[in-house]
């Protein structure tokens, strides 16, 4: 690992993924600072802190104005945006994390217009729009991205390009979670792709897990990840001639997405590929993290869950698919 990355920067570094970052980060010496709209450190869900946390530099900004933390962004070698909502509704994120079965069903209800707010027609609130998919999933990437590349590197920050990573997602979710979600993935992806355009010390990284798991801090998520990695074996080891599940879901996909070229893929796809794309461990997702942050490693653009797995060492014989 190079030494020449040695502070970065996490916005959501309290969260799921962001917390996994801040721990990975920490364990290979480097500074961290977290940034949330709380400014609070990292608590399980029994409340408890690890050890780790007292390590991180907890601050309190708004991703949507990164003006409140822009002193910060000339100290790092690389930005971490974990920020993002799967649900426009934030119970879901309690529900999962204290394994609340009826709540986290509620904002799946919610979230496909079952529920008491799925008016198409109610306007929403301005509360509802900070947290919509649009900005959450999008917006604040591109204000902190932006907020970023504008900024001066100290001359001690040697990590150049120096990389924004964005916690992008596979296509796994459709139709459970609206289309919205990974629509502003990828508007994201793209809108800090025009960002880093005739921008050579800077790189973009788009994180593209599947279903991350944790058997302790989400346990809801294990019995899913056994199931679809069991899936995503089989579906591996099966010859090309024979049919699977996948390849008939696809083969759905097709026949009614034949129409327009710019058409999202059709959620029969998206189903396809949760099928065939294995979960992912948090702390693999954030080992992942660590080396892209790393510019020796020359890591931009997309990286999926295979390429994950191998920028962490691991080959197709350790579950690669």
């Amino acid at each position: 690992m190079s030494t020449a990355l040695k502070r970065i920067l996490v916005v959501g570094g309290n969260g799921f993924i962001g917390s996994a970052v801040c721990k990975a980060a920490i364990a290979r010496g480097w500074q961290v600072t977290s940034v949330s709209s709380s400014g609070q450190p990292f608590r399980t869900a029994k409340g408890h802190s690890p050890a780790w946390a007292s390590k991180v530099d907890w601050q309190k900004g708004d991703a949507l104005h990164p003006q409140s933390f822009a002193h910060l962004f000339p100290q790092v070698g690389g930005v971490v945006h974990t920020l993002g909502i799967l649900i426009e509704n934030e119970r879901y994120k309690k529900a999962v994390q204290n394994g609340n079965v009826p709540e986290l069903v509620g904002s799946f209800f919610q979230a496909v217009g079952l529920g008491t707010q799925g008016n198409p027609l109610r306007q929403k609130t301005e509360a509802e729009r900070k947290g919509s998919y649009e900005s959450l999933n999008r917006e604040a990437a591109l204000s902190v991205c932006n907020a970023f590349v504008s900024s001066t590197p100290a001359p001690e920050t040697n990590n150049v390009p120096r990389p924004f990573v964005y916690i992008s997602a596979e296509d796994i979710f459709r139709p459970v979670i609206p289309a919205r979600y990974i629509e502003t993935k990828r508007e994201a992806e793209q809108g800090i792709q025009e960002i880093m355009r005739d921008k050579p010390d800077y790189r973009g990284v788009f994180i593209r897990p599947s279903l991350v798991y944790h058997a302790h801090y989400r346990p809801m998520t294990t019995p899913a990840a056994v199931l679809l990695d069991l899936s995503s074996s089989i579906h591996a080891k099966v010859p090309r001639s024979l049919p699977t599940p996948a390849g008939l879901l696809r083969s759905l996909g097709s026949v009614g997405n034949s129409s327009a070229a710019d058409e999202s893929p059709s959620s029969f796809a998206s189903m396809a590929n949760a099928l065939v794309i294995p979960p992912i461990h948090v702390d693999h997702v954030a080992d992942a993290i660590c080396v892209a942050l790393d510019s020796s490693q020359e890591v931009r653009g997309v990286v999926n869950v295979r390429r994950m797995r191998e920028l962490i060492g691991w080959s197709d014989s350790d579950g690669g698919h």
